[in-house]
């Protein structure tokens, strides 16, 4: 053998030796390190109907995964929560376990999908030592959990840390934001999870695409003196994370509506020591129609906190700023005036519509005191009292916030029945804390609830029922200065922002077009989609407090479409969801008493489809359809009527145009 033959050989030997021995000397410290670990200890909780497992992991901290059927959709996720710079999780000691299951019927105050609410789940709640418990539920639709604390005085949260890691780079919905200052009004972008950049965030709900159909939804609910959670990605692998806004320390007011942060605490709330924190919810959908009659949110809600709720009333609403009060065909100027508002309210009472709204322009902004001298609000009010219409007043937040006890006052007098209260645009503590005591004191003042500029549902609906719906969705006054509001996004929001609850998307538009002759207007808007694509919506989309955003004038020359509009209730009884597929078409069947109604909306695709009636009690049914017209591809307005007698043998073919719509009232014939 040559010298440098066995040079080479001598060489390779000596480093796999040193390698062999680096080996063993890891592997000892691996044993050594191993043994001053915490012992791990694994717990399980399975759903009423086994089909979906949460494995919680106590070792050095707190892990938890989900299974649906077997399938791991959530990989073990790190917990905990910081306070007092004392992070309770890390090094947990369990002084408890309680078990719980619990199988009710619930009935809503507002039955927003239905007038009876299962909750059914199982629940596994960790005592610890160091004054905090965590309690998880398994839902057959989903799984949640919350912290607990115990303390006997007031605290400071430094961080929440709340990981959602998967185990494949799944596709999401993204909802991104750029700031904490936000409408969250977003369209949903798709993104691998391993494509979403380090600084990019989304606001909830944002949804999930894990294999074989399943979707999971990432939300929360009873948000209570607490910030809210946005997501960003995390140092997982396929992981991301929850954030949230730091309380305001330093707020300026640039204008009457817009009241930004400039300079934040080191901590996420001031808070009392004993109390629950928001739940932090994965609602698992096996098929997309599950996504639709998810009600997570709602069960896991604060409980009513209003005595008598029997003033509440839904219905629906004239709206005047969307059509920027185009009326016509009268012998007066329309505008902001008292002769406008009077004709709203005759159209409401003409068509039994219970509401109309006096959106921006009735006061001087930041002063909610000063009336314009156009309108003489006794004299609308009492008019609206005669005809039976309710008046509900848009305020902005913060000059409601500074005039909030004459103001009330006032609208007592007037005997307003409403307010939409505006441009909050944040979720940290402080303005979440808003919302809670403007819920409750328009409550006592016996006031519905609009929220715009506002962040998603949080259950806060259940806890104060009078608050009917809010915005937090990218609705139709897109449509006046942007041509994105396309109907795939109208048939997204449904599967994703619905679930979190009512949305005020403000349906209802009478000029109607297809994208290659949508236009721009703000004066004049029109929406993208058929005639009976904003029809459906009147079915599909829920919102208590549902408005309908083109001018009356519009309506009275349209009025075999309003009349239709007119009969479709806000509330209901029972739903069914016929046809759904995230992004492409959603069909549903919802129930008012004896009376049934079905809206089916489609994306930007043309499409044929049967639908059974098997849902429909014995008997026959007088049903008045509204189709989209055989000219509805190249001109949005057409449409065509057609009435029946059907019966749950029945099957019917839809037909849908590019971005188009079908609805539906079936009638029991005596």
């Amino acid at each position: 053998m040559q010298s440098r033959d066995k040079m080479s050989l001598y060489l390779n030997l000596n480093l796999f030796v040193m390698k062999k021995l680096s080996f063993i000397f890891l592997s000892i410290l691996i044993i050594v390190f191993s043994n001053l670990k915490a012992e791990a200890q694994i717990f399980t909780l399975k759903s009423p109907d086994n089909s979906i497992e949460i494995s919680i992991i106590i070792e050095n901290d707190i892990h938890y995964a989900v299974k649906l059927n077997g399938q791991q959709i959530l990989d073990y996720s790190k917990i905990s929560l910081t306070v007092d710079d004392k992070e309770l999780g890390a090094l947990p000691k369990i002084k408890e376990l309680v078990h719980d299951e619990k199988c009710d019927s619930l009935y809503p105050v507002v039955p927003v999908k239905s007038s009876m609410i299962i909750e059914n789940y199982k629940s596994l709640m960790f005592v610890f030592k160091g004054k905090f418990n965590i309690e998880f539920r398994a839902y057959n639709e989903g799984v949640a959990y919350r912290f607990k604390t115990d303390f006997n005085k007031e605290i400071k949260i430094n961080k929440e840390r709340s990981d959602f890691g998967f185990p494949d780079d799944f596709n999401t919905y993204f909802p991104e934001e750029t700031s904490f200052y936000s409408h969250n009004e977003r369209y949903y972008k798709n993104y691998k999870i391993s494509e979403i950049k380090e600084e990019q965030f989304c606001s909830l709900p944002m949804l999930v695409e894990a294999k074989n159909g399943v979707k999971l939804v990432i939300t929360e609910s009873d948000l209570d003196d607490y910030p809210g959670m946005w997501l960003k990605p995390s140092s997982g692998l396929y992981e991301l994370s929850g954030i949230f806004p730091f309380y305001p320390k330093k707020v300026v007011q640039e204008n009457d509506r817009n009241v930004k942060v400039t300079e934040r605490e080191n901590y996420l709330a001031l808070t009392k020591g004993k109390r629950t924190f928001p739940w932090r919810i994965i609602a698992v959908s096996r098929t997309d129609d599950e996504l639709i009659t998810n009600q997570l949110t709602y069960l896991l809600a604060k409980p009513i906190q209003i005595s008598d709720p029997s003033w509440i009333k839904p219905g629906k609403v004239a709206w005047d700023w969307w059509n920027f009060n185009n009326i016509y065909g009268v012998d007066f100027k329309a505008g902001v005036n008292t002769k406008t508002y009077k004709y709203y309210i005759d159209f409401a009472a003409k068509y039994g519509i219970e509401y109309i709204i006096m959106d921006e322009g009735w006061y001087e902004l930041g002063d909610l005191s000063k009336v314009v001298p156009e309108i003489n609000m006794e004299e609308i009010t009492t008019y609206a009292k005669s005809k039976n219409v309710g008046v509900i007043l848009w305020v902005i937040w913060k000059t409601l916030d500074d005039q909030l006890e004459e103001t009330l006052a006032q609208f007592d007098k007037w005997g307003i029945k409403g307010i939409k209260v505006d441009f909050m645009q944040r979720d940290d503590q402080w303005m979440v804390n808003y919302y809670a005591k403007i819920a409750r004191i328009a409550a006592e003042h016996k006031l519905l609830v609009d929220y715009h500029g506002s962040y998603k549902p949080t259950g806060l609906r259940r806890a104060y029922p009078n608050v009917l719906t809010r915005e937090g969705v990218r609705g139709l006054e897109q449509n006046k200065w942007a041509d994105t509001q396309t109907p795939t996004h109208n048939v997204t929001i449904p599967f994703i922002r619905m679930l979190a609850g009512p949305m005020d998307y403000t349906p209802g538009a009478m000029v109607n077009a297809q994208p290659n002759n949508f236009d721009i207007s703000w004066n004049r808007p029109m929406s993208m989609g058929t005639r009976c694509h904003q029809i459906a919506m009147y079915v599909i989309y829920e919102s208590p407090l549902q408005m309908l955003a083109d001018n009356p004038s519009n309506y009275i020359k349209e009025e075999e479409t309003t009349k239709f509009i007119a009969k479709i209730p806000t509330v209901w009884d029972e739903t069914k969801v016929l046809k759904a597929t995230l992004g492409e078409v959603i069909t549903i069947a919802r129930r008012k008493n004896n009376n049934w109604y079905i809206g089916a909306m489609t994306n930007l695709d043309a499409r044929k489809f049967e639908i059974d009636l098997s849902f429909l009690n014995e008997g026959k049914y007088q049903m008045q359809v509204f189709r989209d017209g055989p000219n509805a591809h190249r001109y949005a307005s057409d449409y065509r009527t057609i009435t029946r007698s059907v019966k749950r043998i029945d099957k019917l073919n839809l037909e849908l145009a590019p971005g188009g719509g079908w609805a539906a009232i079936l009638t029991p014939e005596k």
